[in-house]
């Protein structure tokens, strides 16, 4: 059985150059757009989430495959 937490969802991504300079426990959320930030100067942002987070979004890894080789 699969945990439903971040670090198991297929849109977890750790290979953006965010994330690969930080903590390897946090990772962008893909699900939603980037969100505009307060600050009118900086750019929209993905949010960013720690592998143990969770939320209503989860989805299995595994099954982005299965759908791809159907």
């Amino acid at each position: 059985m699969t945990t439903c937490a971040c670090g198991n969802c297929q849109f977890f991504d750790t290979q953006g150059k965010m994330t690969r300079q930080k903590n390897r426990d946090s990772g962008l959320c893909r699900f939603n757009p980037p969100m505009a930030q307060a600050d009118a100067g900086e750019p929209a942002v993905w949010p960013r989430v720690d592998s143990r987070d969770w939320c209503g979004h989860f989805a299995v890894t595994v099954e982005r495959f299965m759908t791809a080789a159907e």
